[in-house]
């Protein structure tokens, strides 16, 4: 957990005790990390990002009892603003494009954000048995070989591959998207 988390989640967690001081400062603290973050995916200036920013903040507000202690916050807090800004977009019924000369910040050092997208993985690989996962964790997520993975965890290679194949097979058929054609692939 980053230092950045931990203030948050601190002041998330005395918010929800009552403490209105540690709730302003939660929410002015937070308007800080989002201001930038819509800026940065409206494309036309970032004219909307106030009017975002305050959405967002109320909507934390609002939803503040779903927030799972156990889980990071700015993970939370950053999907109810990918939700917003999504809400946004429609609305406005347009489709953002980002010029390829800017494309750099698509490769950014880590950020507060990257907290959702690691909190909806941890979500997703939960939903395998807990040896399975790790053998996942290791070689899709952290890098090692099937190898490496398979003597680590008391697989064998074969067994270990066949694992790993089955639980994207498994994660796959749960979370892709329907095919809403209803029909044969023929031509």
């Amino acid at each position: 957990m980053t230092d950045r988390e931990a203030q948050l989640k601190a002041l998330m967690l005395r918010g929800l005790e009552g403490d209105a001081a540690a709730w302003r400062l939660l929410l002015s603290d937070m308007g800080a990390h989002l201001r930038p973050f819509f800026r940065r995916r409206l494309f036309d200036g970032g004219a909307d990002a106030e009017d975002l920013v305050q959405e967002t903040l109320i909507a934390i507000h609002a939803k503040r009892a779903t927030w799972d202690r156990h889980q990071p916050f700015t993970a939370w807090a950053f999907a109810i603003a990918r939700h917003k800004l999504i809400d946004h977009l429609r609305r406005q019924g347009r489709r953002p494009s980002h010029p390829i000369e800017e494309a750099g910040e698509l490769f950014a050092d880590h950020t507060v954000e990257d907290g959702a997208t690691r909190a909806d993985l941890t979500r997703v690989l939960a939903h395998l048995p807990l040896r399975q996962r790790r053998l996942i964790e290791d070689v899709r997520l952290k890098g090692l070989t099937v190898a490496e993975a398979a003597e680590r965890h008391g697989y064998s290679l074969t067994a270990a591959k066949v694992s790993i194949h089955r639980s994207m097979k498994s994660l796959n058929a749960r979370f892709a998207p329907a095919s809403t054609d209803g029909g044969d692939d023929e031509d």
